[in-house]
């Protein structure tokens, strides 16, 4: 292993930027390229089957057989035009990847003679093998099959990999018996609840209001790390994340590199997944260093939330495979380092009319203001009523270890609006009990006509915030750079709808009473402010305070993923999904089971690898170091040389042995609760075994490893270390 890890540095050292070719085109002139965009398929399409198509897509009904036999026509067209020989249901099963069966174009015909089809059947509906994909028990392992079907609000886009360009189509993927087996499918149908939700609101303050669409923009941050560093470290190359390391002298303490300049293989790596993200659709603004050494961010411009989130899986899969053209591992985990910032994915969230209006924005007049705190306050609410199922939607193991951690929001629940809007929540709560004559302006009386118009600037970022109003969007923190955000926007879409319909129907009341309609939003926004002032809070969501104080207030602090995603499954959850129709029951307590099935897994992962690395490497290390440190005592002792500079090599070797005691005594109790839990028939207890017994030995085991790591000399130390994992490049 020590071989193996010189002979990677040397690689690294030997590396040279990857010359990125550029054809010297405009992004604007190459955006889209490869994308069956609007462009496209009025290029391909006869004009009546492009009017109908769009016609079902913006009306979100069903597409008649001819139009699909017309799409599929024009897709095999334009796609093979540009070097396509095959096709694939493109989607986003329960692993948390995304996954592709390819069929070629190329058939024969009844005669037997070879030509190239794709019909309209075969592009609306696929029956790829779904018997071991995840499914939570819906159906029986011997059961194969399984159904994508198009979603034709998400153009198809071409995929070159080895030379080879294979059509992608995006799709949702169900069991057998109808039941949701992806994320796409449960975020389409978030989408649509939410979209009837705030039409019918927005119903209070423009009639010309036909559609309301959901943005998102997300924010991915990663670390890069050198494939042959890489591939020296077992544990990454198993879980994604460093299970030892000790900390180098010098990491982010500093802060030099966030914002710094980019190293010239990363910049190369950058612009190569750039272009190609371009030609996909993929509209990235931004690139830059994150705090961490070796760690970055790149972002797009904000898209409709099902295009964004096809995008971001997209991207994921770009980024990697251009990365080995570059010789580096995009490392997405959420810690992949033990005491630097972990990665995150910012859910950037929206609401747009199809007349142009930032349903989140305020506006210059006092009506748009009021729109504007219906849809904020109600968010808040949502946040508030149902903060334990936004918690669970960012469960995971990985993402575990980045919550609270470092520059990462903690996993209490909370929503920060800034200063100001908090004074105009605070405001609006006791000026709402001022009566109400005839004649008086009610925006001027409330104070809505004093919200400023552009909000944007007016208030520091709350990097501690899980959920913060960031201007005229709301940020949510707390996804983990991995996860698919379908899980989360699913969730956010689904309460926000539901607290937008309960806000309406609280409306309608109030009106049929009589009252004017203004005063009847007033009077309901501001219950709403009432009930959901505990979730707003504006510190520092580090501290021990805080978690005392959320204690107090009522708010929970769900650290661990099998404890937090028992709120997917409780009776209140249950029934909110059967309202929207997102979730049936059995799909609820599905996807719970596969979650922590997940968490199981890679827990378990996580322990065989920490075992075989710490047994089979570093106990070997230590004791070979530790026999040249006898020899060296000795050798001094028969010179008559035994003086204190022996008496320091003894205690060293003394206290080698108690660390390699330590890592053997917790690796055997680690492998033995691993047995014990294996043998837990119900899926949350074992889980919670896992979380309990099976990981409370890593840190012991780590620490041991990690002062060996200070003690063995640097030429015997197997595993790549923190200083060249983070700062070789």
């Amino acid at each position: 292993m020590a071989i193996l890890r010189f002979k990677a540095l040397e690689l690294v050292d030997q590396r040279k930027p990857v010359t990125v070719i550029s054809t010297g085109e405009r992004r604007s002139d190459t955006f889209g390229k490869n994308v069956f965009n609007l462009e496209a398929m009025r290029a391909n399409m006869p004009g009546e089957y492009f009017k109908k198509l769009q016609s079902a897509i913006k009306q979100g009904t069903p597409v008649e057989r001819s139009v699909a036999d017309a799409v599929a026509s024009a897709m095999k067209t334009w796609s093979m035009a540009k070097g396509a020989t095959h096709y694939t249901h493109w989607f986003q099963p329960l692993t948390g990847s995304t996954a592709e069966k390819h069929d070629s174009f190329f058939d024969l015909n009844s005669d037997g003679r070879p030509i190239e089809t794709f019909k309209g059947s075969a592009l609306v509906q696929q029956e790829p093998d779904a018997s071991s994909f995840p499914n939570g028990g819906i159906r029986n392992t011997f059961e194969a099959r399984g159904y994508t079907a198009w979603d034709p609000t998400s153009p198809a886009f071409i995929i070159e990999t080895a030379g080879a360009k294979t059509l992608c189509i995006p799709t949702i993927f169900v069991a057998y018996t109808g039941e949701a087996l992806d994320y796409k499918a449960p975020l389409l149908k978030s989408l649509a609840a939410l979209e009837q939700a705030a039409l019918d609101v927005c119903q209070y303050f423009d009639k010309d209001v036909n559609r309301v669409s959901t943005t998102l923009g997300i924010e991915q941050e990663y670390f890069v790390v050198d494939k042959a560093l890489f591939d020296a470290r077992p544990d990454l190359v198993m879980t994604g994340r460093t299970l030892f390391g000790h900390a180098p002298a010098k990491g982010q303490q500093l802060e030099d590199h966030y914002f710094g300049s980019i190293p010239s293989r990363v910049h190369a790596f950058m612009l190569d997944f750039e272009e190609e993200a371009n030609r996909l659709g993929i509209p990235l603004r931004t690139r830059h260093n994150e705090v961490a050494p070796n760690q970055y961010e790149c972002a797009p411009t904000f898209e409709d939330a099902n295009l964004a989130v096809d995008h971001n899986q997209l991207l994921m899969d770009i980024m990697d495979r251009v990365a080995e053209v570059h010789n580096f591992k995009v490392l997405l985990h959420e810690k992949p380092y033990a005491g630097v910032n972990g990665s995150g994915k910012h859910n950037n969230w929206a609401l747009s009319t199809d007349t142009g209006v930032n349903l989140l924005a305020p506006g210059r007049r006092p009506k748009e203001n009021l729109q504007f705190l219906a849809f904020f306050i109600a968010t808040i609410t949502a946040v508030h009523r149902y903060g334990d199922l936004l918690r669970a939607s960012i469960a995971s193991a990985s993402n575990d270890h980045r919550l609270g951690a470092n520059e990462a929001p903690p996993a209490i629940m909370s929503v920060f609006v800034g200063s100001q809007l908090d004074s105009v929540l605070n405001e609006l709560e006791r000026t709402a009990t001022l009566p109400l004559d005839k004649g008086d302006n009610i925006y001027l009386k409330l104070g809505i006509d004093k919200i400023p118009a552009i909000l944007l600037d007016n208030t520091d970022r709350n990097r501690t915030s899980p959920f913060a109003f960031t201007g005229n969007k709301f940020e949510f923190r707390a996804v983990g750079s991995s996860a698919n955000c379908s899980s989360s926007m699913t969730v956010l879409n689904t309460i926000v709808a539901e607290q937008l319909i309960a806000l309406k129907t609280s409306v309608d009341a109030r009106i049929e009473q009589g009252k004017k309609k203004e005063v009847a939003i007033v009077e309901v926004l501001r219950e709403y402010v009432i009930a959901s002032k505990n979730i707003r809070f504006e510190g520092n969501g580090y501290s021990d305070e805080w978690k005392d104080e959320a204690a107090a207030r009522g708010l929970s602090n769900i650290p661990t993923t099998p404890q937090a995603l028992d709120a997917l499954v409780r009776d209140d959850a249950a029934e909110l999904f059967a309202r929207h129709h997102i979730f049936s029951q059995v799909e609820l307590h599905a996807r719970h089971e596969i979650l922590l099935e997940d968490y199981i897994k890679k827990i378990q992962i996580e322990s065989r690898t920490m075992g075989d690395l710490a047994i089979n490497h570093i106990i070997p290390t230590a004791v070979a170091y530790q026999t040249k440190l006898i020899t060296n005592v000795r050798g001094l002792r028969e010179l008559g040389l035994d003086d204190e500079h022996s008496q320091v090599t003894v205690d060293t070797i003394k206290a080698i042995s108690r660390h390699i005691s330590t890592i053997k005594t917790q690796v055997d109790e680690m492998t033995n609760a691993r047995k014990v839990a294996n043998k837990v028939e119900d899926t949350r207890d074992r889980a919670i075994a896992y979380c309990d017994t099976v990981k409370s030995h890593f840190d012991p085991i780590r620490r041991s490893v990690d002062k060996l790591e200070l003690m063995v000399a640097d030429e015997d130390w197997p595993l790549v270390k923190y200083r060249e994992l983070m700062f070789r490049h």
